[in-house]
């Protein structure tokens, strides 16, 4: 399986819902987490996208030179850009990056932020737009000189003149869970996503969304978007769990439904549900907790356990057929670490080549008494 981290371009800290705890993220942050991500073996970094976030082709551009082998996860908005210029600027990421771009593509499910952007289509008609745009793209990046006419776009002599590294184009991830959704990935996509549903509501999407790939006579890969608190113990992590929400009130709750409440986007409506606001319903399933979709959009769910309960869990998602895993957690930078440290281990995890241990100097951990290796250590008698 391949495990992706994610770079908070929108926030981070301690807590959800306070600033009590909060930490910027500037450039050194960003800079800090992917780096780490880079050095620990994440295969790559999750730039999220929106009008809460600060603008992920600027912030993954500004981390290719230092790191070396991360690849970034970086999304294109159908109905927010021309698929033109979204292609060359995909074809420039991925010469200078050196093949290291992955393609989010993001309809948008907020009706409020999209009329900010000047996007005023209903929820179906944008996945049309969104199937027009990424014909012209695919057909672009593949060195073709594109003539469109759709209901939506029309292009004449659209090409691209600098190819990418990737052939025919960087892969493109997707998630979407509705019919309109649906049919997209199938026509187009290479990884479709799901955010962290119960197994078997996953199990029945996926199912979905492979017949209808089947009948077009291609194959999809699956991935899905989790948060992740994992401690030594099982008791350690619910305990950290319940500290991350334990600056949410009610009020908090509230303002937050409110909000979702203007989504036509099926996915966050499947994962309001999961807790329904309500924080003492939160384990949904066994070591899969829906408390951070108490007041953050989008992906609210999250792995929690003991390396052991965190890796068996991922391990039912990859029977289904998920061979990729973007996670998070708070605070970003320390968490990378976490995962890395207690369940990379349990995992036959994909790792970019050459990716080095826990430590390059000392393997072992810290020397006892600046001479004994803790491994090393005589039993006392």
């Amino acid at each position: 399986m391949e495990v992706f981290w994610f770079i908070p371009t929108h926030g981070d800290g301690r807590y959800l819902g306070s600033a009590e705890g909060a930490r910027a993220v500037d450039a050194t942050y960003m800079r800090q987490i992917a780096q780490a991500a880079d050095r620990l073996g994440y295969g790559g970094v999750l730039l999220p996208t929106g009008s809460s976030c600060e603008d992920a082709w600027v912030a993954a551009s500004s981390l290719i030179p230092v790191t070396e082998k991360l690849k970034f996860l970086v999304a294109i908005r159908p109905g927010l850009m021309s698929p033109t210029l979204s292609a060359r600027m995909a074809a420039t990421f991925d010469r200078i990056s050196g093949g290291r771009l992955l393609v989010n593509v993001v309809t948008g499910g907020d009706p409020v932020e999209l009329a900010a952007e000047g996007l005023f289509l209903g929820h179906d008609e944008r996945y049309d737009l969104t199937d027009e745009f990424l014909e012209v793209w695919r057909r672009e990046l593949a060195g073709e000189t594109v003539q469109f006419e759709g209901e939506h776009l029309k292009i004449h002599d659209g090409k691209v003149l600098y190819p990418p590294v990737q052939k025919p184009y960087p892969p493109l991830y997707f998630g979407g869970s509705s019919a309109a959704a649906q049919e997209v990935a199938a026509d187009h996509i290479d990884v479709y996503l799901t955010w962290g549903e119960p197994p078997h509501e996953v199990a029945e999407k996926l199912d979905r969304v492979r017949k209808l790939a089947a009948e077009r006579g291609r194959e999809v890969r699956f991935g899905i978007r989790l948060h992740v608190i994992v401690r030594e113990t099982s008791e350690e992590a619910w305990r950290e769990a319940d500290r991350l929400i334990s600056k949410v009130d009610e009020e908090a709750i509230q303002a937050a439904r409110k909000v979702f409440a203007r989504y036509d986007s099926v996915g966050q409506q499947r994962m309001t549900r999961l807790h329904g606001g309500d924080r003492s319903q939160l384990e949904i399933y066994p070591n899969l907790w829906a408390g951070v979709g108490l007041v953050r959009g989008g992906a609210g769910t999250a792995l929690v356990g003991n390396p052991q309960e965190v890796a068996g869990l991922m391990k039912q998602y990859a029977d289904l057929g998920i061979d990729t895993f973007i996670l998070s957690g708070y605070p970003h930078l320390e968490e990378a670490y976490q995962f890395a440290d207690l369940v990379f281990p349990l995992l036959p995890v994909k790792r970019p080549e050459g990716t080095a241990g826990p430590s390059s100097t000392s393997p072992f951990g810290e020397l006892i008494a600046n001479a004994i290796k803790p491994s090393e250590r005589a039993p006392v008698s």
